[in-house]
């Protein structure tokens, strides 16, 4: 007996002595800002438990949007984030759904303002910047690393730019929105109407088949010898003058339909899943089209009045109407610029204080609407051909001053800062 008690005892002062530390979860950064010091129960048991406990608690968070799906959430979903208000706002369509407290960048770490979407998804994240630090829930919006993911909200900017959630909304956030689903960050709200406009691209239906005509009886003949080797000859000789006048090509997706040539449209590789995304940048005078983080084509493009500034604004196709052509379109202006003018206060809240600020610069403010801008863009009929074959619901368009930025690259949506 004193043997067995004896060996207890030292088992348990063994596990006293193991430092914190050695498991995973409680592994706590130095100085993190992302460090939530009591998780919730159900995640910690969760990222412990290994085995069948985890992949119920998987469950559990996906099963945790449901409360926000019973309110009539359909998507295409949209994240509106407002950092003046510390506060999201979830949409389904044009229709609000839920709502959540934010804690955004620091003056020193702030987080950035523009048209994002989400480019990646990581249920059990941790941070490669900040001491490994637990960011569970993440969904990036840049590779330059700003996400949404759980975290600390004390109701003012906390963060080093990302936006985080408390817990309950995140895993909720995380069962409903997709890959490609369009965030906005921007300083005061903002909000998403329905919109129309002639010039908006529509559904364009594939012709119908038309049925063969009755051949008449064809008389097979084998080809002679002569003939076999003539046709021979002069594959050789076409090949031999294609490899002299030009190098092997391969089209990619961009290419696809610019060629002539069948041989070269045959190796066209299939365009990735997922609505289209087009972007029409004033600043370099050209219409971009993207499917599933990829491109497709650019076509250049012309603007009425191409010196005056267009603004940044998004439409979203929604889904078709009646007519199955049309679609139902929402748009949302995006601010470029901050709208104080020299002298104005304006007050905002920091560290849950209320702080009266003048602005010392007077600001460009950029007056042009959703459908102005939208009427000023002239886009050559082939491309809107192009675009309208490759419609669906939840396809975007982004008009803006902007070009492509530093954010718009490999495995993005397009991505458009607005400071």
């Amino acid at each position: 007996m004193t043997a067995v008690s004896a060996g207890i005892g030292a088992a348990l002062l063994m596990a006293a002595a193991t430092p914190a530390d050695a498991n995973p979860f409680y592994s706590r950064p130095a100085a993190s800002p992302y460090f939530q010091s009591n998780p919730a129960p159900a995640v910690r048991t969760a990222f412990r438990s290994r085995g069948g406990e985890n992949r119920k608690e998987e469950v559990r968070d996906h099963g945790a949007a449901d409360e926000i799906l019973a309110k009539g959430g359909k998507g295409p979903w949209s994240v509106l984030i407002s950092i003046d208000k510390q506060q999201l706002t979830l949409y389904s369509g044009d229709k609000p759904v839920a709502h959540s407290k934010v804690s955004t960048g620091t003056a020193s770490h702030p987080t950035p303002t523009g048209v994002f979407s989400i480019i990646q998804r990581d249920r059990w994240h941790r941070s490669n910047l900040y001491g490994n630090a637990p960011m569970w829930f993440m969904q990036r919006i840049t590779w330059s690393g700003v996400a949404m993911h759980q975290g600390v909200v004390p109701g003012y900017p906390a963060s080093h730019g990302c936006i985080r959630l408390p817990e309950a909304f995140a895993r909720q956030l995380w069962g409903i929105t997709p890959m490609g689903a369009r965030v906005i960050v921007t300083r005061g709200e903002i909000t998403p109407s329905a919109f129309s406009n002639p010039k908006l691209f529509v559904f364009k239906r594939a012709p119908e088949p038309k049925q063969p005509e009755p051949a008449e009886p064809a008389v097979s003949t084998l080809p002679s010898a002569d003939d076999t080797v003539k046709s021979a000859y002069n594959t050789l000789e076409t090949t031999a003058l294609r490899g002299a006048s030009r190098p092997a090509l391969r089209l990619t997706a961009t290419d696809a339909g610019t060629s002539s040539d069948p041989a070269l449209v045959a190796v066209t590789k299939p365009l990735k899943p997922g609505p289209i995304a087009v972007f029409i940048s004033r600043k370099e005078g050209k219409i971009f089209v993207r499917k599933g983080f990829e491109p497709v084509f650019d076509a250049p493009v012309t603007f009425e009045q191409p010196d005056q500034p267009l603004g940044t604004h998004v439409y979203t196709a929604l889904n078709l109407n009646a007519d199955n052509s049309s679609f139902r379109w929402m748009a949302v202006t995006v601010p470029t610029t901050n709208a104080a003018e020299k002298g104005q206060k304006t007050t905002r809240i920091v560290r849950g204080k209320k702080v009266t600020e003048t602005a010392s610069t007077p600001a460009v403010q950029v007056n042009t609407n959703s459908a102005d801008a939208l009427n000023r863009v002239n886009i050559p009929q082939d491309a809107l051909d192009r675009i309208q074959d490759l419609m669906t619901p939840g396809a975007s368009l982004i008009i803006s001053d902007k070009g492509l930025g530093r954010e718009t690259g490999k495995g993005t949506d397009f991505i458009v800062l607005t400071p």
